[in-house]
Order: structure tokens, then C-alpha cells, then sequence
């Protein structure tokens, strides 16, 4: 095995910086990183040994010296990647197997790889390998949409394609809260188009989507336009749109001008989760808003997403009702 594959452990790696090493910890509930990771492993095999053999285990299929045999020397010293998934269900055999393949050190042409998905199961093998001082790949969810933004963008750079930041935004509003989802939209939108991609590409693709349409609903009803805000809600609600990630976008909204009220204060957006550009558009939308009309805002939003998500008899009366009390509380 190459020496350079032997790397010194850098904890808290991201998935495009797996690297190929005698064992490596892929960690974390994301699971579009953990497969991307393992990907970006195998790949690294392959290229460093074409006739690398590949096996891929089960945590909760695992049983009692499996690893052993999976490790021993081989007859002809070919080199071996071993992936084994899902170790968050792992047995108490692996458990028990993987602690001590650590404590005897890594076998010779062999990658380990684990991936536990999350969860507390398997706390004491992951500890022996963090402190053997193997490589750690971090794959937590992406939650915040600064976050979102750039791995969109990520996308695009990866594949040579330009991409508007405008058209970046929209796609996130669009399919933010899937990041497996928004990756396969960002593959789409390179496969499927040519030359660069602005917000009216992005629109055609994904503008009829519940995520966005909950959002066009967001953005009228905070700018007052009570007409414009109710015709699009019904439109989406027409179209199949749920009320409880309509009143999700407006609470994102509504939340949005707030954090723009302490930017009044001195806070900076950083410091409040926000990116340059949507502290920008939130202190635009900001002007013709008073603290009190916010404070209107999210009660009627609090009301109505208890209302949707069962404590009321009609959804969809109870989403109207946000809006219209959204846009009355506009200019107060």
C-alpha cells in the first residue's frame, strides 16, 4: 500500500476531503456525505490499485470474526477496500471485532472503512478509532441556508458550469430542505441545460415546487401585497401544496425580519446566521415594518402552525388567516 495513503488523522475532514487511508471513520446523519465520502474513497482505491477488491459489510449483518478473515493476509497480496456501512447497527461482535483490529494496528494492503450514520450505538468502537488517530469525516446535516448555498454552488463549480448567485439562492429556496434533493436538482439543471444558469432557468425547472411556491407566498405576504399573497397561495394550495410547508416558509420569513431588527441594533449578520445577501434583502423588506407589527407577524404565524399541524379543524383557513394577518400587520 502507498505510504502516502497512511495520512496522519485530520479530524473533522468534509466528504471531498476523504482521503484513502488504512482506516478511516466516516461519521455523521447526512446521509448524501457519507455515500459521497465512501464514493470518494473507492475512487482513490480504484486509482491507486485498479484490481482493488471491494467488500461492503452491514453493521447489523455483521457477525463474529468476519473482520479477521476479511484482513488476513491475502495469498497474493492484492490490495483490499472494506467498507463496512450502516455501523450505527452494528452487532456487539463488530463492536467487539473493530476495537481490537485497532488495538493490533491496520493490516497490511487493507482500507477500512467505517460509516455510522449516526446515533449513539457503537460509542466505544468509535472512540478507539478517533484515538487510534485514523482519519475522521464529518457528514452532519447542512442546516442553515449560508451553508446550503455553498455546497450549491460547490455543485456547479465541480461540473465547470456558471451559475447566477441569484439563480444559486432560488435553487436552495426551491429544494433546501432535502440536500440529497438539491444536489440531484443541481445535476439536473448541468445535464440537462447549456451556458450559464440564471434564476429563470432555475424558475422553469423548479418553480412550481411546494418549497417555492410557499416562499413567492412568504415574500408577498411580507411586502403587504395581500392580493398578490392570496392569489398565490391559492394557486399552490390548488396545486397540491401542503399548508404546513407554506406556514414553514412563512415562519422562515417572518423569523428572517426579526433577526433584520437586531441588525438594527449593532448585531452583525454573521453572528445572526444570515449571509451578506440575505441581511441585504431583509433590511430592504424591513423598511415599511415596525416592531410591533412584527411581534403581529409571528403570532398569526405561532397560530397557524399549530393550527396545520393538528389543533385546528381546517388548514387551510388557518394558513389564509396568517397571510391576511401578515399583510395587515405590514406598515404598523
Amino acid at each position: 500500500m502507498a505510504a502516502s495513503s497512511r495520512s496522519a488523522a485530520r479530524p473533522g475532514l468534509s466528504w471531498d476531503n476523504a482521503p484513502l487511508a488504512p482506516l478511516v471513520l466516516v461519521q455523521g446523519s447526512e446521509g448524501l456525505l457519507v455515500d459521497r465520502s465512501i464514493e470518494r474513497i473507492t475512487a482513490q482505491a480504484k486509482a491507486a490499485d485498479p484490481q482493488v477488491e471491494r467488500t461492503v459489510t452491514l453493521g447489523s449483518a455483521y457477525q463474529s470474526g468476519e473482520l479477521m478473515m476479511m484482513t488476513s493476509p491475502s495469498l497474493f497480496g492484492e490490495a483490499r477496500l472494506i467498507i463496512i456501512d450502516s455501523a450505527e447497527t452494528a452487532t456487539d461482535a463488530l463492536i467487539t471485532d473493530v476495537i481490537e483490529y485497532v488495538k493490533s494496528g491496520p493490516a497490511p494492503d487493507v482500507w477500512l472503512v467505517i460509516a455510522h450514520r449516526g446515533g449513539v450505538r457503537g460509542k466505544k468502537m468509535l472512540d478507539a478509532i478517533k484515538a487510534s488517530g485514523a482519519p475522521l469525516v464529518s457528514c452532519e446535516p447542512i442546516k442553515k441556508d449560508t451553508d446550503k448555498v455553498s455546497f450549491a454552488a460547490a455543485e456547479f463549480k465541480r461540473a465547470g458550469r456558471r451559475a447566477s448567485a441569484g439563480a444559486v439562492r432560488a435553487l436552495v429556496e426551491a429544494l433546501g430542505s432535502s440536500l440529497r434533493e438539491l444536489a440531484a436538482a443541481c445535476q439536473q439543471l448541468i445535464g440537462d441545460t447549456e451556458g450559464a444558469i440564471d434564476e429563470a432557468t432555475v424558475d422553469k425547472y423548479y418553480g412550481g415546487r411546494v418549497e417555492a411556491s410557499g416562499f413567492k407566498v412568504a415574500d408577498a405576504a411580507v411586502a403587504g401585497n395581500s392580493a398578490q399573497a392570496m392569489s398565490l397561495l391559492r394557486h399552490a394550495l390548488a396545486t397540491g401544496a401542503d399548508p404546513v410547508p407554506i406556514v414553514a416558509a412563512l415562519a422562515l420569513k417572518v423569523r428572517t425580519l426579526a433577526k433584520a431588527g437586531a441588525l438594527r441594533s449593532g448585531r452583525n449578520a454573521s453572528e445572526l446566521g444570515m449571509a451578506p445577501w440575505q441581511a441585504d434583502k431583509a433590511r430592504r423588506e424591513l423598511q415599511n415594518w415596525t416592531p410591533d407589527g412584527i411581534a403581529e407577524a409571528i403570532q398569526a404565524v405561532a397560530q397557524a402552525d399549530a393550527e396545520v399541524k393538528g389543533q385546528g379543524r381546517d388548514p387551510v383557513y388557518a394558513v389564509e388567516r396568517a397571510v391576511l394577518a401578515i399583510t395587515t400587520a405590514y406598515g404598523r
